[in-house]
């Protein structure tokens, strides 16, 4: 068990699913956490659940609040907030904004504010929630693919860019989680994700390996790392075994 006895960490989208598993795990660790969600009701129920400290609200810029009401220090942020509407190009650019505002602008903000904090005393930790679909894709949700794509660049950006100043970054990447995210998907939920499912309490375990083995990427479902091998190595061949499951939904559709 990772020791973060005395540690100061805040967990965005905090209210149910991964993000209120996150915020468990830490406080089992002995942590200090204040969890964030836009519904300050389930905000609260799981801040008093754990004994941490509730923080409703966008999670884009609760920062400043957030060093107030943990005196002053945050040493581990985790961006888990997120949307995932479906659709391609044909969504309307305000679905485009919003999955673009809260899954990737979200993480850019925080990171604004928290690394002045951090460089000045020497370090911190950022964990972003990605999804496998930042590896690799999701079929029926484009907004998705392309957002959690630019997370998890942005992610890697951080980590070339401070890692050598005491900056440690994760990212999450998960695939079938069994929350409200994965009921609401949809078809292709159900053929792709829901047969591997796992509980959100395992992702969380799987954060505090990486964590302890200091490794950037943390893939809960090991098979992942395979896929994106095979996505890199035989682009057309992945492309094409991705087109046989878009059809494949297509079929089902018309049944």
């Amino acid at each position: 068990m990772t020791d973060t006895r005395r540690t100061t960490v805040v967990v965005t989208g905090a209210g149910g699913g991964i993000g209120a598993a996150l915020a468990r795990s830490y406080a089992e660790r002995g942590a200090r956490v204040l969890v964030n969600d836009l519904d300050a009701r389930r905000a609260e129920a799981v801040a008093a659940d754990i004994g941490g400290t509730p923080l409703p609200g966008d999670a884009s810029a609760i920062v400043p609040e957030a060093l107030e009401l943990l005196d002053g220090r945050i040493d581990v942020f985790c961006a888990n907030a997120g949307v995932a509407p479906g659709g391609g190009p044909e969504a309307p650019d305000e679905v485009w904004e919003a999955a673009w505002d809260v899954n990737v602008m979200a993480h850019v903000r925080a990171a604004r504010a928290l690394l002045p904090h951090w460089l000045e005393h020497g370090g911190g930790r950022f964990v972003a929630t990605v999804s496998a679909a930042g590896l690799l894709t999701m079929v029926g949700s484009a907004p998705y693919s392309v957002t959690k794509h630019a997370a998890l660049a942005f992610a890697e950006w951080l980590s070339v860019t401070y890692r050598h100043r005491g900056v440690e970054v994760h990212a999450l990447c998960p695939q079938g989680v069994r929350t409200d995210m994965l009921r609401a998907a949809g078809p292709a939920g159900d053929l792709l994700l829901t047969p591997t499912a796992i509980e959100p309490h395992e992702v969380a375990e799987a954060l505090h390996e990486a964590v302890a083995e200091g490794r950037f990427l943390v893939l809960p479902h090991p098979e992942v790392a395979g896929y994106a091998t095979a996505r890199v190595t035989d682009p057309d061949g992945w492309l094409g075994g991705m087109n046989a499951v878009q059809r494949k939904l297509e079929e089902g559709a018309r049944t």
